[in-house]
């Protein structure tokens, strides 16, 4: 009998499919994901007639990396439904793309045996997947009840200022959400500009992002473990690093824009009491990192060169390995930085905490940050080529700094914008987009996919010494 075409083009599929690789697999299931997304928000159900294709599909790229940047008003050119799929395509990004791909590729694969299991559950945990297989629904649970407290909270203290209470409840559900999964997205204009002083607003926010930002593995740690935190020798390496370096992070950040703002002529936090200096800075050094959510307005004219320099630097560190931010991880940061310590004591080995660290993974974070480094380099260079500006006038183009800034925001998806991403013509949003995709998924897995896996070579080679 007689095959037909497309019983032929679906068997090259079906063939296809079973020769892909499990980045290969994540990178295809994240684009999979972001077209469907793309054509439900551009839908009369879920937006206005000023959102066409590209804009949902800028929107959906952003929600799904849990990037934040968007060229649309959210809270007016969405509908209610729409913002409803643009909460469930933050919450796909943040909690299931990746953990959502493992399971598929279950259902897709089939018939794996125990080896190609194991050889997926590998593959994935070398890409600091975190939380897959079986502990998904522990990982949704944790997520639920925080979400839940914090929606609480702020419906009843927070936005109390929303009278009606329909919009307070779906206001205070859907920032939950969006701080959990450190996206960014805000139902406002002005973001949480109008929240300045709010200090439940700030704090319940803030939480949520370090909480989401420094991953399930850190949180079931800190719970199971909880008596016994008074010896911190009990806690895994990897708790240990976590913690440190996001509270060093957010000191540091905080201290740093509270000391460049404050030579400022029109800094943002100059007309501020100390009180309120302290809690705007607090929350900044918090979101830059991973989440995007701005209590100050952010521009060249509001923020100093060296605050903007400072905030990408943080927004390059990001969040954590197994959380729901971007960057190249606060481990691989402390890697770097025990690999350098470890250089100048003149160690063969790189030891943090008496621990000897796998020279495998010391490689892994040099290879991250450069890479990572490199590809933002790339970023910037393709946003400069002609002019990228679509809605402002040549002559008040964007300084390297502005692009720069915006760039770093796309890869670490953070999503903090000081007014560029709205005005770049659609080559400039491409670039975006593709940074945002590229920062999510991460810059190894997506190199990964791209040139293939290969087999570790057992040839030995002769040493020779280099000049450094």
């Amino acid at each position: 009998m007689k095959t037909s075409p497309a019983a032929q083009t679906w068997s090259h599929v079906v063939h296809w499919r079973h020769r892909l690789t499990v980045p290969q697999f994540t990178a295809v299931t994240g684009l999979l994901v972001i077209a469907v997304g793309t054509v439900v928000l551009a839908s009369p159900l879920c937006s206005s007639d000023a959102v066409g294709l590209w804009e949902a599909l800028f929107t959906v790229t952003s929600a799904i990396t849990v990037t934040g940047l968007s060229i649309i008003d959210v809270g007016s050119e969405l509908t209610v439904v729409g913002q409803m799929a643009l909460a469930g395509l933050m919450l796909t990004g943040g909690l299931g793309l990746m953990a959502i791909t493992t399971f598929l590729q279950g259902f897709v694969q089939g018939r794996s045996g125990l080896r190609q299991r194991l050889d997926k559950g590998r593959s994935l945990d070398e890409f600091g997947v975190g939380g897959i297989g079986p502990t998904f629904h522990q990982i949704l649970i944790t997520a639920s009840v925080l979400m839940g407290i914090g929606t609480v909270i702020l419906y009843s203290f927070g936005f109390s200022d929303i009278t009606n209470r329909g919009e307070r409840l779906w206001a205070s559900l859907f920032h939950c959400i969006s701080a959990y999964n450190n996206a960014g997205f805000g139902l406002w204009t002005n973001n949480l500009v109008g929240y300045q002083n709010n200090a439940v607003v700030c704090g319940v926010i803030g939480t949520l992002i370090v909480l989401g930002g420094i991953g399930w593995r850190v949180t079931n740690d800190l719970v199971t473990q909880r008596f016994r935190l008074r010896r911190l020798r009990h806690l895994s390496l990897h708790t240990r690093l976590v913690v440190r370096s996001t509270v060093l992070l957010i000191v540091i950040g905080a201290l740093g824009l509270l000391f460049t703002e404050q030579f400022t002529p029109n800094g943002v936090v100059n007309q501020l009491s100390l009180l309120q200096r302290l809690q705007v800075t607090i929350f900044q050094s918090i979101t830059t990192r991973t989440a995007g959510f701005n209590t100050v307005p952010l521009s060249v004219e509001t923020i100093s060169d060296a605050g903007l320099l400072l905030m990408i630097v943080l927004m390059f560190i990001g969040a954590s390995p197994g959380g729901t931010g971007g960057g190249i991880k606060t481990t691989t940061f402390a890697l770097l930085m025990g690999a350098t310590r470890s250089t100048l004591q003149a160690r063969e080995t790189v030891v943090i905490r008496n621990r000897q660290i796998p020279a495998v993974l010391v490689f892994k974070a040099v290879g991250t940050a450069l890479a990572s480094v490199l590809f933002v380099v790339l970023m910037t260079l393709l946003l400069g080529l002609g002019s990228t500006t679509g809605g402002i006038p040549t002559t008040n183009a964007f300084s390297f700094l502005e692009k720069l800034f915006t760039c770093m925001s796309a890869f670490g998806t953070v999503g903090l914008d000081v007014g560029v991403t709205a005005h770049l013509n659609r080559w400039g949003q491409l670039v975006l987009m593709v940074g945002m995709f590229v920062g999510r998924m991460g810059i190894l897995l997506i190199l990964s996919a791209i040139y293939g896996s290969r087999p570790a070579t057992r040839v030995g080679y002769p040493r020779e010494e280099v000049y450094l």
